[in-house]
């Protein structure tokens, strides 16, 4: 089993941690314990190094299977050996850049959910750049100034954001939870990852973010789209935190 310390501390840059399992026909690493995010829910997964005595391994691909999180390495050298120690490390400038952009999805999340009652269909990002689909009929110039303004105004009240891990029965208990037009929990997960932003909005999540919305920066609204009767697809930019 790896332990996932990003679910609790996503500002913990690196780690010691141990081999426990190889893939050596894919190059892949599986450690005790990890910083990195192996991606999902539309956030890409973390990228950095591992080093092993004085090699340093580029991570460039993270994949969780069932408890375990394989890290991807790229090059030809020897892999290390299961036991041996190991210090990971990511590359925290994007890492922080995906933080304050999936906050920034989730704040956007909040206003229309609140203000206009529609469900997320989709969603994708890159660092400080992504993507949200709602439950649309129209959509037109107008009302996306207002969601821009709207999601600004909650960024700039530096709402507290906290990260809970709630047995599944509790956590379905909460009104809301799901935000998305399919519930994409899978019936096996008994333990729920709940990320709150206080006082906005609250639901199941298993990426990284901010611990305020204040570190996030403004946000501009650079496209929108139909994508279907129903579906209507925002794109976002995010700027400098002030």
């Amino acid at each position: 089993m790896t332990e996932l310390i990003y679910q609790i501390d996503a500002y913990q840059k690196e780690c010691d941690a141990r081999v426990i399992e190889l893939d050596s026909d894919n190059r892949g690493i599986v450690i005790d314990r990890t910083v990195f995010y192996p991606g999902g829910g539309g956030q890409p997964n973390d990228t950095g190094t591992l080093t092993c005595g004085s090699q340093v391994i580029p991570v460039t691909r993270v994949k969780k299977v069932g408890d375990f999180a394989f890290h991807y390495v790229d090059g030809d050298d020897a892999l290390p050996a299961v036991g041996d120690p190991v210090h990971s490390s990511i590359d925290w400038e994007r890492r922080y850049q995906l933080m304050r952009t999936h906050t920034a999805l989730h704040v956007l999340c909040g206003v229309v959910f609140r203000d206009y009652g529609a469900l997320v269909t989709g969603g994708d990002m890159e660092p400080l750049q992504g993507r949200m689909d709602f439950e649309f009929e129209t959509m037109q110039k107008e009302l996306v100034m207002e969601i821009e303004t709207a999601v600004n105004l909650e960024i700039g009240r530096a709402h507290q954001v906290r990260v809970e891990i709630l047995p599944r029965a509790q956590a379905f208990q909460i009104p809301d939870l799901i935000r998305t037009k399919i519930n994409l929990l899978p019936e096996g997960i008994q333990k729920v990852r709940v990320v709150e932003i206080v006082g906005l909005d609250l639901q199941a999540d298993g990426g990284t973010h901010v611990n305020n919305t204040s570190e996030i920066g403004r946000i501009r609204v650079t496209d929108y789209k139909s994508k279907g009767k129903i579906n209507k697809r925002l794109y976002i930019e995010v700027g400098p935190a002030e």
